[in-house]
């Protein structure tokens, strides 16, 4: 598999070729859409447990009923983790239904993260629509996304198994994982450098870990042992930082219309998203310039009112510095140890290539 990179705002920023991807083999639209269809019945189950307003707001940010509180037939997300949860139950040899209750459950975490990041990085637009802060207010995202943390970890325990239990511990020692990845995050947008390691350790923490808990938790509800567990989180954690970095570049380059974001994002966010951070440590007269301008921005009051141009100037110094090769060529090495460790762990063949046509899929979306 090799990755390259464009110039243009909106292309696909990795490309896979199709003679060498197990997307081509495998319909992954389908297994997302099992995810979905599989887990969707019992996360609603679960949010209507929550206490008024927050069940009706809930319902607004996953995408079932609109602002007004009409049903709607919303972008609910990708359901990455849904499929990758009943993929990891049929690793072990059990059923796929097996990893529903850890499916569910990994996904009301994700939107917990989702809610509340949100809210603390000021996003607007979440999915094509308004995020939930700015429709029902901070207080309700708050509220809200506590809700469906605690909820997590009811819809594992109350399975009230050996091995939910352990699916649990999992569970929240990801989420603690991915509470520290949020916070490194929002402290290195107040730094002039970030290292290029410190960026990576909170990219897998806030996206590594839960995907790693995904990709186990369904092995681990099937009676899995521990070291099967372990590998197959491996996978999972290095796809994530595929999945990060992919995400790095959509949050420049991506094209609004598939992201459902603002143009630039992450830059208006002032991220230390990889891009950026490779691109400051390159050395060179972009990467100096790059730094300068960062410099200067971390200092301004007049931040929110730079034009697009001011922003594509950024965008295009970190291009010019390496940043964007460089961020494309870590998706592809972390994709292909993820590959890797799939290789340690007995399972049916036929699992094996959906796990791999999922790995593609992540570095190949626009979104």
């Amino acid at each position: 598999m090799t990755l390259s990179s464009t110039g243009t705002r909106g292309e696909t920023v990795p490309t896979v070729p199709s003679a060498n991807s197990a997307v081509d083999t495998v319909d992954v639209a389908a297994l997302l859409e099992r995810g979905r269809t599989l887990s969707t019945p019992v996360l609603r189950t679960a949010v209507d447990r929550l206490a008024a307003p927050m069940d009706t707001v809930a319902a607004y940010h996953f995408g079932w009923i609109d602002a007004q509180g009409n049903p709607a037939d919303g972008d609910g997300g990708k359901a990455v983790r849904p499929a990758l949860a009943l993929l990891s139950a049929e690793a072990a040899g059990a059923r796929p239904e097996v990893g529903v209750p850890g499916a569910v459950a990994v996904e009301l975490v994700h939107n917990f993260s989702l809610l509340h990041d949100d809210l603390m990085d000021g996003d607007e637009q979440r999915r094509h629509r308004d995020t939930v802060w700015k429709v029902h207010g901070p207080a309700q995202a708050i509220l809200v996304g506590d809700a469906l943390f605690a909820l997590a970890n009811e819809v594992l325990l109350e399975l009230g198994t050996v091995e939910a239990g352990r699916a649990t511990r999992r569970l929240t020692t990801a989420s603690r994982k991915l509470i520290d990845g949020q916070a490194q995050d929002i402290s290195y947008e107040h730094r002039e450098r970030v290292t290029v390691e410190e960026c990576l350790e909170m990219e897998g923490n806030k996206t590594g870990a839960l995907l790693a808990c995904a990709c186990s938790i369904g092995a681990v509800l099937g009676g899995a042992d521990d070291k099967t567990a372990d590998t197959l989180e491996a996978y999972g954690y290095h796809l994530g930082l595929a999945f990060q970095a992919v995400d790095d570049l959509l949050g420049i380059w991506g094209d609004p219309e598939a992201t459902g974001k603002q143009t630039w994002s992450d830059l208006r966010q002032r991220k230390k998203s990889l891009p950026v951070v490779a691109a400051l440590a390159a050395g060179g007269p972009a990467s100096e310039r790059l730094g300068e301008l960062l410099a200067a921005d971390a200092k301004s009051n007049d931040f929110d009112t730079f034009s697009e141009e001011e922003f594509a100037t950024r965008a295009a110094l970190i291009e010019e510095a390496g940043g964007r090769e460089w961020t494309s060529q870590e998706a592809r090495r972390q994709h292909a140890v993820a590959i890797e460790a799939l290789g340690a762990v007995d399972m049916p063949e036929r699992v094996r290539a959906q796990l791999t046509a999922l790995a593609d899929f992540v570095v190949v979306r626009k979104r």
